[in-house]
């Protein structure tokens, strides 16, 4: 696969999407363009390192407006669609699962029909180089027991209103490489986390919480079971299914570090007594169980040995170095979280 390939990433100003593309123009050849509505979740600021880049541009465009996604097809010719683009957060979709359902699910749709019809009149040559390819959730397989992981096999169980609009949208997908023969690629990530993560996520809102000296709130007893991913591995993974990856394979990435929800709040707070001392007490005083969301998986865990075995990528980060890494970058960068926690988000509860 051609090493400078032109892209675009569709949610590049989110989280992963930012990342990717950090990823993307800071250690690789290819050219970028962010393809982004600019949601509430949505943040240029997250590519200010390389937004001045020769190589990197940026569309304001809604997915679902199929007149906007063709003209920018037409004008700047990818060789690839990353398409990260996505309502996200489970708590948002209880309390507003209609906005999910045109994203994720008409979103992709659209999407899907822009790039087979402009597949179809490539060059032969051309052709043969374009991927499609959809970045999805663990969430879709639904939850495990205290054993057992999701692999690339395993039968999709959603089980809120995000995670059925990622299963529609990755069925969708599969069925335009079925049906249409267009060359997508899929891969389903455990739980990221990172620096310029959206303040509305279990790591960064407790890193902040505890900062402003707020309650840290823990779902039921903690102890449902997450396999976190730092970010910037992530990105890597993406990158190495666009180039290596195989059309109409589905693969799965994940960190390989299961903790409990309870693990990860204690082990942030024990860093922060570290770094940032309270006057009196220590963080952990700031824990509190609060009602459980409803239908919260228990547990979800990745197998990854897919795409380590058969591409060649595995993580660099384990939770200890990653985590810590994460807190000094939330304490680093008040430039960065600080407009969001006054504008947009000040953590309150979502998705009673």
């Amino acid at each position: 696969m051609n090493e400078n390939l032109k892209i675009i990433v569709t949610g590049g100003a989110g989280f992963i999407g930012s990342a990717l593309i950090r990823h993307l123009i800071t250690n690789t050849d290819h050219t970028v363009l962010n393809l982004d509505k600019l949601t509430y979740a949505g943040n240029l600021e997250s590519l200010k390192s390389v937004a001045n880049s020769s190589r990197y541009s940026f569309a304001q465009a809604d997915i679902c407006d199929k007149g906007a996604v063709e003209r920018i097809f037409n004008e700047f010719q990818p060789d690839a669609i990353m398409h990260l683009a996505a309502e996200s957060h489970v708590d948002r979709s209880i309390d507003g699962p209609g906005e999910f359902i045109m994203t994720n699910v008409v979103g992709t749709y659209t999407l899907l029909e822009v790039a087979r019809k402009y597949w179809m009149g490539l060059s032969q040559d051309r052709k043969s180089i374009f991927r499609f390819q959809h970045i999805s959730t663990d969430e879709v397989y639904g939850s495990l027991g205290q054993t057992g992981y999701f692999y690339e096999t395993t039968a999709y169980d959603p089980r809120s209103p995000y995670s059925a609009s990622k299963a529609s949208s990755d069925h969708l997908v599969m069925a335009w490489y079925h049906t249409y023969g267009l060359p997508v690629l899929m891969t389903n990530c455990s739980n990221n986390y990172g620096p310029y993560h959206f303040p509305e996520k279990l790591i960064p809102l407790i890193i902040l919480n505890a900062l402003d000296g707020k309650e840290l709130p823990v779902y039921g007893k903690g102890e449902n079971v997450r396999d976190w991913l730092f970010v910037d591995d992530h990105a890597r993974a993406l990158a190495t299914v666009l180039v290596k990856g195989e059309p109409g394979e589905t693969y799965n990435i994940g960190g390989n570090n299961e903790k409990q929800n309870i693990e990860v709040v204690r082990t942030i707070c024990s860093i922060l007594d570290e770094l940032r001392p309270k006057a009196n007490g220590v963080y952990a005083d700031q824990i509190k169980f609060v009602i459980d969301r409803p239908g919260h998986d228990l547990r979800y865990a990745i197998d990854a040995t897919k795409i380590k075995k058969e591409l060649g990528w595995q993580p660099e980060e384990t939770f200890d170095s990653g985590i810590r890494k994460t807190v000094e970058w939330y304490l680093a960068n008040k430039w960065w979280w600080e407009p969001i926690r006054t504008q947009k988000y000040q953590g309150q509860r979502l998705g009673k």
